[in-house]
């Protein structure tokens, strides 16, 4: 079980990092959700104009089609 270091870092398990495909750098928010438990989830890039993105050339920023439904419910 990780622990809280005294600068209040945690690590992230090696299964859990895996299993989303958490990469080093990227961001997340940490939210409370009550006096007990905290989320802490992937920060998501908002995207103005997904069709862009899915039309992208080659060498620009283009994005999986499961995040673009994520995107979409947000």
């Amino acid at each position: 079980m990780p622990k809280i270091t005294e600068k209040y870092q945690v690590t992230i398990p090696k299964e859990v990092r895996e299993k989303i495909g958490l990469k080093p750098g990227e961001e997340v928010e940490v939210i409370p959700l009550n006096d007990n438990e905290i989320l802490v989830r992937r920060k998501v890039e908002k995207i103005k104009n997904p069709l862009q993105i899915l039309l992208a050339k080659e060498g620009e920023k283009e994005i999986p089609p499961e995040k673009i439904d994520e995107l979409a419910e947000e």
